[in-house]
This record gives C-alpha cells, sequence and structure tokens, in this order.
C-alpha cells in the first residue's frame, strides 16, 4: 500500500514462447527464470498482494512454491502470442473485483527482465505519488542512436538510410534517446481501464540503467542476462 492505496502486482507468464520455448521456466543463474521476478517482487514494500497470471500448472506450481499467488487459471485466449498483456492485466483485475476486492494501482512485471530490483518497483511507485502521474512505464537509454535506425529495401541497397545531415555525424552530436525496457508498467486502474494501455497522456517515465534493463526475448538476450545475474551473486 502506498498513501492508502491498494496495491496489486502481477507477473505475466504463459506456457508458449515462440523465441525461446519453456522460456518462463528455463534454468537461468541457478533458477526458473519467473522466480528471479516473483522475489524481487516480494521484497518490495509497497505490493500488497503480488500474483502469476498464467495458463500453465508447470508455471502455476513453480509460481505458488516461490510464494506467489495464482488464483486462477489465465483463459486459453488470452495465453496465445496475439494476446494483449493488458487484457491479461484486466482479466486480473475483474477476477478480483467480483470477488470484492478494489486495487488502485496495479503493477505489471514481466518474467522476462530478471534484473530489475525491488527499488525499481518501490522507487517507480514512490514516483507515481509524489507526481501527477497516472501511470509509469521503466524507459533505458537507447543504445545507438536513432538516427541510425532505417528499414532497408528488398534489394538492400542503403541509398537512402542515413539522412544527408547524420552522414558522419559523431554520435556525440545525437540527443539521447529512451526505450522502453518492459521491467516495470504501473497505472491507477481506472486509467487503465479506460485507455487499455499504460502510455496515454498522464503516463511519466521512470528511467533504469541500461545493465538492469536486459529483456530476454532470444538465447542472446538470455545469455547476457545469465552472465550478470552470476555476476550478482
Amino acid at each position: 500500500m502506498i498513501d492508502g492505496k491498494r496495491v496489486l502486482g502481477i507477473i505475466p507468464a504463459r506456457g508458449g514462447s515462440k523465441g525461446l520455448p519453456g522460456k518462463n521456466i528455463l534454468p537461468i543463474a541457478g533458477k526458473p527464470l519467473v522466480i528471479w521476478t516473483i522475489e524481487c517482487a516480494k521484497k518490495s514494500v509497497f505490493l500488497d498482494t503480488l500474483i502469476v497470471s498464467t495458463e500453465n500448472e508447470r508455471i502455476g506450481g513453480i509460481a505458488e512454491k516461490a510464494g506467489a499467488g495464482v488464483p486462477f487459471a489465465r483463459p486459453a485466449e488470452l495465453a496465445t502470442d496475439s494476446a494483449r498483456t493488458v487484457d491479461v492485466i484486466l482479466h486480473a483485475l475483474d477476477w478480483f473485483s467480483d470477488r470484492g476486492h478494489r486495487y488502485d494501482i496495479v503493477v505489471c512485471l514481466q518474467p522476462t527482465s530478471p534484473l530489475r530490483a525491488p527499488s525499481d518497483i518501490d522507487n517507480a511507485l514512490r514516483q507515481m505519488s509524489e507526481t501527477s502521474a497516472k501511470a509509469v512505464v521503466s524507459v533505458c537509454e537507447n543504445d545507438h542512436p536513432a538516427q541510425w535506425i532505417n528499414s532497408l529495401p528488398q534489394d538492400k541497397c542503403m541509398k537512402d538510410f542515413l539522412a544527408p545531415e547524420v552522414i558522419n555525424t559523431p554520435r556525440q552530436k545525437f540527443p539521447l534517446f529512451y526505450r522502453l525496457n518492459g521491467a516495470v508498467s504501473m497505472a491507477e486502474t481506472e486509467y487503465l481501464r479506460r485507455l487499455e494501455s499504460f502510455i496515454g497522456d498522464e503516463t511519466y517515465a521512470y528511467i533504469m540503467p541500461r545493465e538492469r534493463s536486459i529483456d530476454i526475448d532470444t538465447e542472446l538476450d538470455f545469455r547476457i542476462a545469465e552472465y550478470l545475474l552470476n555476476e550478482l551473486k
């Protein structure tokens, strides 16, 4: 609870994954991937309730053993590649609301961000509490200038890949860009219901360092995250 507001933490962890099969429970640095986020969230001083939303019995069993609630099985239609995370969050909020449990703030913690710290959750909630923000989403500095990014035609010709004013410009001359890192997303529940998105006019950024911003999607991401997690032991 923060400022008298009840806070629900949700870890969305479905069983399927195209890039890395069974990703959410793959062993990484000595424990299943989802455990890193559960253990991090349990150290938050503001989360009143922590649950894992999954359709997968094995993930559910691992999550419960680690101390997270698994109060329902996620509907199959919300466990597909095309399902929106926001719909998973709204389903959980509706499930609790139907049973008389109301939360003022919901925090989404993707299991693919094992390097976030408990302080990232709590400091983002403090930022939300101390400002006019209705939502806070974590970001980090982009690795390269956005001006260096473009699509390629089928023949891979780079004739128009860079704008003329970008060619031969040192990277230090470009403005700093940030990217979503997927580690922490939070919103007042009514704001989320109204927008069906964490991103809106009253959403603000919580800046995290790049070393805590690994978002595992590929085997390379997995290996980098494992190396960093082992370094922290």
